[in-house]
């Protein structure tokens, strides 16, 4: 990318990210209610008194909106119930509030450790501008949820990854994947691709924490959560769920999205066994698919992608990616209840900024398949020579 137009699209994204930050902000500073974070109050006192920790309760949120309603409670896998107990210590006003400003630091720590590495300063600050921008960061403060310390996890595992610190970097992944089980497609693809030791010890992590509540509340907690998992395909039409199921579902085929999902997994699977690419690569398709594979790809998750939008920064396509992904999270509520072909296009701008992530990286890769054959990749991390450049 030429100096000037990087200039000038750097400008245009800072523009905007303070434009989101000024909406958002009153968003969150005049919020007088509970939100996810009440669903999770509830889910670890029903837990503590022996009571079904997937029910519905006082607390549990129930969401009405214009062409959309429904009952919003813990989706979380067991472990969570026990975990959501510490949200019960004190009233859940206040201990909303604590756990938004815990969340802010963390997310703080993991944007100062992604931009540390970026040599060259200015751009590093339009990437932290950008960052606190994110319709998913500001989301999950007023929701009240749990995704930031998992994102702090997921850039730490990455830049441990980048190192060759597998063993701790999996360990990482596996708590990121006991606590949301979709992003088990991370040490898969690691482990199809020949990071064992990473991808063994997420699994090993993942499954010793899953064990956890099989101890404490027996194998029905595991009955109850399945049995709402598995009633909850409504739930994909919200317009905030940027998955390959979301697209499909809004726009009337939602079988479509199972295909979609199930090609993209095994198409990388193929992939991975085939190229065995750096291990960086494979981060990067394996969070993207983590989500648009998924059933319920939301906006939080797209924080993940943190680390994958810093690595192909300096392409203009991905600060397009980049400008959607911080359209405030109202704007794209406010297209309920309009029509059909709105919904699929305005008002799903997140599963279209995720699928045109996905179109980046795939030609990066035909580019390198092209450019060296059957060669393995050049072991000098992504990462790193995104670095390079940028200090250029």
């Amino acid at each position: 990318m030429k100096a000037a137009a990087r200039w000038i699209t750097g400008l245009l994204i800072v523009i905007a990210a303070l434009l989101a930050i000024r909406a958002e902000l009153p968003r969150i500073l005049n919020e007088p209610g509970l939100w996810d974070f009440g669903s999770f109050v509830a889910s670890g006192r029903a837990a503590s008194e022996g009571l079904n920790p997937y029910g519905i309760y006082p607390l549990t949120l129930r969401v009405e909106l214009p062409g959309f309603e429904s009952w919003n409670p813990n989706l979380n896998p067991p472990i969570s119930a026990l975990l959501f107990q510490a949200f019960d210590v004190a009233d859940p006003y206040v201990t909303y509030q604590v756990w938004r400003w815990i969340s802010v630091a963390v997310y703080a720590a993991a944007i100062l450790l992604l931009v540390s590495r970026v040599k060259n300063r200015a751009e590093a600050l339009v990437i932290a501008v950008w960052a606190f921008a994110l319709a998913g960061f500001w989301d999950t403060l007023f929701l009240g949820q749990i995704y930031l310390p998992l994102v702090l996890a997921g850039v730490a595992a990455w830049l441990l990854l980048e190192r060759g610190v597998g063993l701790w970097a999996g360990i990482l992944i596996g708590i990121i994947v006991a606590m949301k089980p979709n992003f088990l497609v991370w040490p898969v693809l690691l482990l199809l691709s020949g990071q064992h030791r990473s991808a063994l010890a997420a699994f090993i992590t993942a499954g010793a924490i899953s064990l956890i509540p099989l101890a404490i509340y027996g194998p029905d907690v595991y009955l109850q959560w399945f049995e709402l998992v598995a009633a909850d395909g409504d739930r994909a039409l919200f317009l905030t769920n940027g998955s390959f199921a979301g697209l499909a579902a809004r726009a009337g085929i939602p079988s479509i999205g199972l295909v979609l999902g199930f090609l993209l997994l095994m198409g990388l699977a193929a992939w991975a066994l085939w190229r065995r690419p750096d291990v960086l690569t494979v981060s990067a398709m394996a969070l993207l698919a983590s989500i648009l594979a998924s059933p319920l790809g939301w906006i939080h998750y797209t924080l993940f992608l943190l680390p994958v939008i810093v690595m192909h920064w300096n392409r203009m396509l991905m600060r397009v990616v980049a400008l959607l992904l911080i359209i405030p999270v109202p704007f794209i509520i406010d297209q309920l209840g309009k029509p059909a072909w709105t919904q699929l296009t305005v008002g799903s701008v997140y599963g279209w900024s995720l699928v045109l992530c996905l179109a980046i990286l795939i030609a990066d890769e035909w580019r390198r398949i092209r450019q060296h054959g059957q060669r393995k990749p050049d072991a000098m991390p992504l990462l790193e020579r995104h670095y390079r450049q940028s200090a250029s």
